[in-house]
């Protein structure tokens, strides 16, 4: 079994870490116990999974992710500027993250801006845009 490479149907354990390029730590498990999902579930977003197709239990490896394959591009059409009589009662400042409630679910947004009329939002993905890099050790894989 210890030729099996990552792909689909594979349940795979691993610790990982996400960085910018400038290596300031984004996330990462190196610390704490390996998560576990099976290849397709939908638990890693698809460029990361797709960039560990082929590696095998007991590699180390840094893969590069393109911001077209991690979180998308910086899209500006994702920043909404929105009468500020709709955050009554909040004491706001620049990168506080405010969720609005949407038809599907809490969508998350950063205050970019704002004055006595207006507040600007960012519902673009904070890492949207950005080349990250993808520390996995892969632990075990397994036939899902």
């Amino acid at each position: 079994m210890t030729d099996t490479v990552i792909g689909p149907d594979t349940a795979i354990t691993m610790n990982f870490a996400i960085k910018l390029e400038d290596g300031q730590l984004i996330d990462s498990n190196f610390d704490a116990d390996p998560v576990s999902f099976t290849f397709g579930d939908g638990n890693i977003p698809e460029g990361f999974e797709q960039a560990l197709l082929g590696l095998k239990a007991g590699e180390h490896a840094e893969l590069t992710i393109a911001p077209e394959r991690g979180f998308g591009m910086h899209n500006p059409s994702n920043i909404q500027v929105m009468p500020r009589s709709q955050f009554k009662d909040m004491d706001l400042e620049p990168g506080l993250v405010v969720s609005f409630q949407e038809p599907g679910g809490e969508l998350p947004g950063v205050i970019t801006d704002f004055n006595d009329d207006k507040v600007t939002v960012d519902f673009n993905h904070p890492l949207a845009g950005k080349t990250l890099i993808f520390e996995v050790e892969i632990k075990a894989i397994e036939a899902a």
